[in-house]
């Protein structure tokens, strides 16, 4: 049963979990978003860039009148957490709390493996990624391969690897020829690379450190909570977490939250 005595933090995964894969949040979770930051503070991490942040959530809640006081109980994680930022009223705008990113050499060697093991096992389909966009992206503190870039169509993303079993293979190879760093597999077409520990334990650890709360004072929504998805670590972590499969099975969860903290 949920307890809203207990839980102070709303904390989601991206994509999958508040929206279509690489779109904007939809109109229903932007709003319950908007009125949930009345109650808590909303912490999204994913392995996206800061950007993509903005475009995809923060631009949305603007779009259903967000005001600045409920913005600064927003706080981004962002690529995997290794990144923070926060929204100051006085400002107008966002202040980088922290960042950890990667040296040139490391982008460079992990780049470089991954792609040879995408190339090797016949997943390198640069033919298929749009003009001007590109298959792996430098993360500052992560490096992500997108199988088809990041601009391909939903369609075509879900179709790709629907049982991970492509980035799987991927994975197991570049873990041969890079065996320094960790991957995750995430979002439809994805596989993140980072320096060991630097997951979302370490985006969460954070969390909980910033926002001075507890583990037991979190709540976790992600859809890639299976082990070796990049929603496991938090899971292992032992905080609180509801796997879901779409933003709609969110904002079920949330519109349940929301009635029950209002009252």
């Amino acid at each position: 049963m949920y307890n809203k005595s207990m839980k102070k933090v709303l904390s989601f995964d991206i994509d999958q979990t508040l929206n279509i894969a690489k779109t904007p949040i939809p109109d229903e979770i932007a709003v319950l978003l908007r009125d949930l930051l009345d109650y808590y503070e909303i912490c999204p991490i994913s392995g996206q860039k800061f950007d993509q942040f903005l475009i995809q959530i923060v631009n949305r809640l603007k779009d259903v009148n967000v005001t600045e006081q409920q913005l600064e109980h927003l706080h981004l994680f962002v690529a995997q957490g290794t990144q923070y930022y926060r929204y100051s009223a006085t400002k107008h705008d966002w202040d980088q709390v922290y960042s950890y990113p990667l040296t040139d050499e490391q982008v460079a060697e992990v780049s470089k493996a991954i792609q040879q093991a995408a190339e090797e096992l016949g997943y390198w389909e640069q033919d298929k990624v749009a003009e001007g966009d590109e298959i792996i992206e430098n993360r500052l503190s992560q490096v992500t391969f997108s199988a088809l870039g990041q601009k391909a169509g939903t369609e075509a993303k879900y179709a790709w690897d629907p049982d991970c079993k492509k980035r799987e293979a991927i994975v197991a190879r570049t873990k041969e020829l890079a065996p320094a760093y960790e991957y995750e597999i995430g979002g439809t077409t994805s596989i993140n690379a980072f320096i060991p520990g630097m997951n979302k334990v370490f985006g969460m650890t954070h969390l909980l450190e910033e926002l001075g709360v507890a583990k037991e004072e979190v709540l976790y929504f992600g859809d890639m909570t299976q082990p070796g998805g990049n929603d496991y670590p938090v899971v292992q972590m032992g905080v609180d977490t509801i796997t879901v499969r779409s933003h709609e099975d969110t904002a079920y969860a949330l519109r349940g939250i929301l009635a029950v903290t209002k009252k």
